[in-house]
């Protein structure tokens, strides 16, 4: 089985999976984008190694992969229920934490989580929340809010926005956030109430303009859409992409008063990885200060390294939509996984939704 890798620096690689792998090199699965180019380099330069990437969209896709008899990953950046899917599956090596010297870094509140308690396979990278990110001028035009969720299921808002809004196309986030907006927890699994998100979803369906998880950024940025649903990573991308092309607008972003999804990914090590030494090596180095800060100040990630703060820029520091005060944090719930039988209900009610 051959799968094609492609590295930081854009280089394509091939990994004849099932034949040892080289000894200097690491083999990561990772978000795209979710590291910068200057910090692989700089391990790369000081362990005489070579990083080589390969990149998933979701966490679904992460894991169909996976399931499907890809292997050969020395490291992988999961969020949270993803981690708890692997952990179901047996896939990850447990940490030696005796390798993990800057792993007092970590903020006290992103250790123990629900998917990994004391941390035995999993150590804390970055964050986003899932939020609304709009045209400023557009909404004060149309004297809309900008902080609920009923923006994008309200018909006596949306009729103002028809054409003009995009929603994830994720059903756990989706579902997540009509869910959130009716007053239940995200992680509730009551059918009864997955049905009115539903019914919720497909009366704003119509004023949608699609469902997007990829180019809603781009979308924002050049003006075609004025409200989305989406990750507060991309919507600071967003923002710098329309000044720093001169765009007549501004984008904003905020966290819906109802609540919302923070995402929490984390490093751990998968079992067909060859280099397990050299990954634990890599996720010291991302855990030093000045390594952990680089991605926030590339993408507008939430840092869960206390370390890294005080090489953040003061403005990605002190944004609330990167960085949550305490009580936004307290409406913003990790998604867990789901068994079988619930990921059939809702496959069946995602089939529903995007059919009608």
């Amino acid at each position: 089985m051959r799968t094609v890798f492609r590295c930081a620096h854009g280089a394509p690689y091939l990994l004849l999976l099932g034949l040892p792998a080289q000894a200097d090199t690491l083999y990561l699965y990772n978000w795209n984008n979710y590291i910068s180019a200057a910090t692989v380099a700089r391990f790369e330069a000081q362990c005489a190694c070579r990083i080589v990437q390969d990149y998933y969209a979701d966490n679904e896709e992460m894991l169909a992969k996976l399931a499907a008899g890809a292997s050969g990953y020395d490291l992988i950046v999961p969020t949270g229920n993803a981690v708890e899917a692997l952990l179901r599956s047996n896939q990850l090596r447990p940490l030696d934490k005796a390798r993990l010297a800057n792993l007092k870094n970590i903020k006290p509140e992103f250790l123990n989580a629900f998917f990994d308690p004391g941390n035995r396979y999993s150590v804390p990278y970055a964050y986003t929340v899932t939020l609304l990110g709009y045209n400023v001028e557009k909404l004060r035009a149309l004297n809309l809010p900008s902080d609920t969720w009923a923006l994008i299921f309200e018909p006596r808002y949306l009729v103002k926005l028809k054409g003009r809004v995009t929603v994830l196309d994720s059903q756990r986030e989706l579902m997540a956030a009509a869910m959130r907006y009716l007053g239940y927890s995200a992680n509730d699994t009551d059918e009864a109430k997955w049905q009115r998100a539903r019914d919720l979803i497909l009366r704003a369906k119509p004023y949608w303009a699609a469902f997007n998880a990829s180019s809603y950024i781009k979308e924002l940025t050049v003006g075609n859409i004025w409200l989305a649903h989406g990750y507060s990573s991309d919507m600071f991308q967003a923002r710098a992409d329309a000044e720093k092309a001169g765009r007549p607008f501004h984008i904003g972003y905020s966290i819906p008063k109802e609540g919302a999804v923070l995402a929490l990914d984390s490093m751990v090590l998968h079992k067909t990885g060859r280099q397990p030494e050299l990954a634990l090596r890599f996720i010291d180095f991302m855990l030093e200060g000045p390594n952990s800060a680089e991605l926030t100040n590339l993408i507008g990630s939430g840092n869960p390294n206390r370390a890294a703060m005080r090489h953040i820029a003061p403005e990605i520091a002190g944004n609330p939509a990167v960085f949550p005060a305490a009580t936004d944090t307290k409406r913003l719930e990790m998604l867990r996984d789901l068994d079988r039988k619930q990921r059939r209900v809702l496959n069946r009610i995602w089939t529903e939704i995007k059919l009608r």
